[in-house]
């Protein structure tokens, strides 16, 4: 079974995102919420790390933390996958558990 892995941070200011992306494994995923999204924007520092790990994992973001950011869809590197609340319920509720990265 996989686990889902939850960023809360901005990974300008705490690594967690890149502590995460060390020890993710195959057919686990990861979502962004709170300042985590922020590691998700094109351009971003952070981006060449999470395409690496497109292929063995799922990456999500929050999407109404995205928007409390002032952030819009376009603004998401590609590959990444935009969930709502319910979205985030079924991943905690279809994963063995959850590891919050703080």
């Amino acid at each position: 079974m996989s686990t889902l892995h939850t960023i809360n941070k901005s990974p300008f200011e705490r690594p967690s995102l890149t502590s995460c992306l060390d020890h993710v494994a195959q057919g686990d995923a990861v979502l962004m919420i709170e300042d985590g999204v922020v590691g998700a924007r094109k351009g971003c520092a952070f981006v060449d790390a999470l395409r690496a790990k497109q292929t063995s994992c799922a990456l999500y973001i929050l999407g109404p933390d995205l928007a409390a950011r002032g952030m819009k869809a376009e603004d998401i590197a590609e590959g990444i996958g935009i969930v709502d609340y319910g979205g985030f319920v079924d991943l905690v509720a279809g994963a063995a558990r959850v590891c919050a990265w703080l």
